[in-house]
């Protein structure tokens, strides 16, 4: 069971293709500590009874900046025995006690990076980002050599128009860092309608990245870097840049991944807890955590959305298959 659970939309950074851009003006919500804590140990009774190891993934925003999250994870990690793993801008990473903390607790740790050198700088509104993540980065994975422990290392690519042809040297640069695993999204155009059409992918860049795939997954592989996103993916990014639907008829929700948002609100995915999410309040014990796919199942068939006639839910397209 995979548990993705965004925590917080506050962030320090400005990309313009984002929706928790800090220079937005927009209300930003955080979790509610009490809630997290109570759902996760419902989390843990549910995995000590089925045996199903549950991992969860924090999310913002940037999740390292919410000060409840140490104590949460602590919480989970020794008190609930669950595995976690978060998504992160790499700003704190350069924190010699964040790294620490990292090592010790995290199973995974996802660092997103869009593309070499100062493009990525502009692209995040950090200066100096790119040297700034190759240090913290190189030193963490150091780090974990040295103590034998730690979370696996994983990069996540954004690519769009200007970043796209770049995705090979990028990979490259990252396994010299001591990356072991990436993975990669398009751009998406539901947080910023405006800076989408000028640079989503265009059809002919995602037939030259499918034609690459296999060979540089091969390559990576060779020097132990894993390089996920099965076919279903590729075919979901190529469908998106001809503007081609993709319905999902059965997603089989809630059995194997939940997502949480920031107001504790439980759903088959990001794209849909506002037709089919539950209040995580209402999820109090191990039964009604496994009752959440018949329930999820049954508002799919009694009141179906359009977002499920054109899927992006990247899990549902193996994205780290």
């Amino acid at each position: 069971m995979v548990v993705v659970w965004r925590i917080t939309e506050r962030c320090n950074l400005s990309c313009k293709f984002c929706g928790y851009d800090r220079e937005l003006l927009r209300p930003r919500t955080d979790a509610d500590p009490h809630v997290v804590s109570s759902l996760g140990a419902v989390l843990a009774d549910y995995q000590r009874s089925t045996g199903d190891a549950v991992l969860v993934s924090w999310l913002g925003g940037e999740p390292l900046l919410w000060a409840p999250l140490t104590e949460l994870t602590h919480t989970f990690c020794r008190d609930y025995q669950l595995r976690v793993s978060t998504t992160t801008n790499g700003t704190s990473l350069a924190s010699t006690d964040v790294r620490t903390h990292l090592l010790e607790y995290y199973s995974e740790l996802t660092v997103s990076i869009d593309a070499l050198g100062s493009l990525h700088d502009s692209l995040r509104g950090w200066q100096g980002a790119f040297a700034s993540l190759e240090r913290s980065v190189t030193a963490l994975a150091e780090e974990k050599r040295s103590c034998h422990r730690g979370p696996i290392l994983r990069a996540n690519v954004l690519l769009m128009r200007e970043t796209i042809a770049d995705f090979e040297p990028l990979c490259l640069r990252l396994a010299n860092w001591g990356i072991e695993e990436i993975t990669f999204n398009q751009l998406g155009g539901n947080d910023r309608p405006e800076f989408y059409p000028a640079h989503r992918l265009l059809p002919e860049q995602v037939e030259t990245l499918a034609g690459q795939l296999p060979g540089l997954r091969k390559h990576l592989m060779n020097i132990g870097i894993r390089l996920r996103g099965g076919d279903a993916y590729a075919r979901r990014i190529r469908a998106t840049s001809r503007g081609e639907s993709l319905p999902i008829q059965d997603c089989h929700p809630g059995e194997r991944f939940l997502f949480i948002n920031e107001s504790g609100c439980v759903a088959p995915c990001s794209f849909t807890a506002l037709p089919f999410g539950i209040p995580a309040e209402k999820i109090t014990s191990v039964s009604d955590l496994r009752h959440l796919p018949l329930e999820f199942a049954r508002s799919r068939h009694q009141r179906p959305s359009a977002l499920c006639e054109d899927c992006h839910s990247t899990q549902v397209f193996e994205k780290f298959d």
